[in-house]
């Protein structure tokens, strides 16, 4: 069911709401009808689903990258397990695309995996991949069984609530990108079980870090901390996300102002110059983070002082452009600039 302003009011005062397979974060049930079958995107989707079919998931029971360098064990085996996260999003989207049960069958082989094995950490950096499974979710949920649908309606509502607890509290990073990727994967899980008072909690989440990270130019803490677009990127990708199931469900977060006026589609707005190369940036130069020092000397060289690369906002654009139809040209001439595209489910959404 989509929960708009008024029903979430009325839910509200009967509390918490068992998850239908209607709920859902942002993708509905007709995501990608009438894409042609010999559609650009669909075939490489297709295509990398059909390679997964036999590849048995990988989940493990919590992953760990942030704050560690290249070589370290813990990062490397969480790498090898995050590569589940783009085949289980490819796999949903081609059962959208096609109808054929294999690719259901093998979603649901993923995800139940996850939802049995992954014990949440609450460290958003970690985590923050945990969107292509509840996007997965989206667009598998109303034909899983109905025991799989309860598991991982469980699974969503410990990490919606997870998080929100979390950011009640005073958590790492409580004004940062951080927060923005909690905002995203509380705000997502909240929508996808339907819980109304899950679903406040994480708009207030969400636009107390419109007024903490945002300033009223439309420029972000982290810039300042870390001198760097990336950051910048890192921060509102998140953000756009946590509006886009906001919409999907009938409200609007993105042109949501805080006392000061500061705006997520202010935050956009400022990022611009950037983007058309107007304006360019020395990366990480000035950063207040030693860490960044750490894995320049590791030899990641993106953290390393160097131009900021345009391409890096391409998604970020592509997500806008989904909340501010307006964008839809910049976006477009943005991606072929750069020569890059955005994730194929926003490229399939504007089929």
């Amino acid at each position: 069911m989509k929960f708009l302003v008024s029903s979430a009011a009325l839910l509200l005062a009967l509390g918490s709401v068992p998850a239908l397979a209607q709920d859902h974060a942002i993708l509905g049930v007709d995501f990608a009808k009438g894409v042609p079958a010999g559609d650009p995107v669909a075939r490489k989707v297709l295509a990398r689903a059909d390679a997964a079919l036999d590849r048995p998931p990988g989940a493990i029971p919590q992953l760990h990258t942030e704050g560690t360098l290249p070589g370290k064990g813990i990062r490397e085996i969480s790498l090898k397990a995050k590569q589940d996260q783009p085949i289980v999003i490819a796999l949903a989207l081609a059962w959208r695309l096609t109808g054929e049960r294999r690719y259901l069958d093998q979603t649901a082989r993923y995800l139940e995996n996850w939802a049995d094995t992954y014990q949440m950490s609450f460290n958003p950096i970690d985590e923050t991949g945990f969107d292509t499974l509840l996007l997965a979710t989206d667009l598998t949920e109303a034909d899983l069984s109905p025991a799989l649908r309860a598991k991982l309606d469980g699974f969503w509502r410990r990490m919606a609530a997870g998080y929100l607890d979390a950011m009640d509290g005073s958590p790492k990073n409580s004004h940062t990108n951080w927060q923005s990727h909690r905002i995203k994967l509380a705000t997502m899980a909240a929508f996808e079980t339907g819980d109304a008072k899950l679903i406040e909690r994480a708009r207030g989440a969400f636009e107390k870090q419109v007024s903490g990270n945002i300033r009223p130019d439309g420029s972000v803490f982290d810039f300042y901390e870390r001198d760097a677009l990336h950051y910048v990127t890192y921060n509102l990708d998140p953000m756009l996300m946590a509006a886009l199931a906001a919409k999907a469900h009938g409200q609007d977060w993105y042109n949501w102002k805080s006392p000061t006026g500061s705006s997520l589609a202010g935050a956009v707005k400022w990022l611009e110059p950037y983007a058309t190369g107007e304006k360019t940036h020395i990366e990480f130069v000035n950063s207040r983070i030693q860490f960044d020092r750490d894995r320049a000397g590791a030899g990641q060289k993106e953290y390393a002082p160097h131009p900021w690369d345009p391409g890096n906002a391409v998604n970020t654009y592509a997500l806008a452009t989904r909340l501010a139809p307006a964008y839809r040209d910049f976006a477009a001439r943005l991606a072929e600039r750069e020569k890059r595209q955005p994730d194929d489910w926003l490229l399939l959404s504007g089929r």
